[in-house]
């Protein structure tokens, strides 16, 4: 009964870990930390908007992080947005689908529904692959259409086989170590987007299960008070 159970709880493990076939990276991110969180919203602007849009949050949501709406016009929208407008992708969804296949996704809960683990591992394994389309290829999503936008910050990489890791072909405008902080941020911007409120409404639970937690003792008070004298 206890190795049924142990099964069902990682199954979902399990099953993530066959999809993938490569270890996943634990993502340090912290959705508290602004300056991580300003830093993958500009790299996002910069490198992934083309692409990707961000539907349910608005350019002003971003004074959320820190940034003031003068901050956002000057250095975040495009020339035809305005302030308000939801961050949606530059390209267009049919010329998109035309040049790769299929329409690049929105990405407003993607760190909700793939996690951030799975987000921080595939910006960082993409390889070339002279076979797909795009000329590349990831360890974590097998043939994926999206080709590496990130490749001159981290430089090229190439995939060993019977080593199953991945090889240096070139090397890219950052350090390692920077550019797995890169990453890391712009996981930290999409773990923020895909719940802006997560922060508060942990605060309001811990302040809820206080309260909870003080009525508690004056209903048990109150229960005594009211039985004492039944026997």
């Amino acid at each position: 009964m206890k190795k049924l159970f142990a099964i069902v709880l990682l199954s979902p493990l399990i099953a993530l870990a066959a999809s993938t076939g490569y270890r996943l990276d634990r993502s340090q991110h912290d959705p508290s930390d602004l300056v991580s969180l300003q830093s993958g919203a500009r790299t996002y602007i910069n490198y992934c908007l083309g692409c990707h849009g961000l539907q349910f949050m608005r350019y002003n949501g971003l004074t959320e992080i820190g940034l003031t709406e003068a901050q956002v016009k000057e250095h975040l929208l495009f020339t035809a947005d305005k302030v308000g407008d939801p961050i949606k992708a530059a390209q267009n969804p049919k010329d998109a689908k035309a040049w790769f296949g299929v329409a690049p996704p929105d990405l407003s809960v993607v760190a909700r529904s793939r996690g951030a683990d799975w987000l921080y591992t595939y910006l960082r394994t993409f390889y070339r692959d002279p076979k797909t389309v795009t000329g590349w290829n990831n360890a974590v999503f097998a043939n994926v259409a999206m080709p590496h936008a990130l490749w001159p910050l981290q430089g090229e990489r190439g995939w060993d086989a019977k080593e199953h890791k991945l090889t240096e072909i070139s090397k890219g405008s950052l350090s390692p170590t920077q550019y797995d902080a890169t990453v890391r941020d712009l996981v930290n911007f999409l773990v923020y987007v895909g719940e802006p409120a997560a922060a508060s409404r942990k605060a309001i639970g811990i302040v809820s299960l206080f309260v909870l937690g003080v009525l508690f003792i004056f209903a048990y008070l109150l229960k005594k008070e009211f039985w004492k004298d039944v026997k």
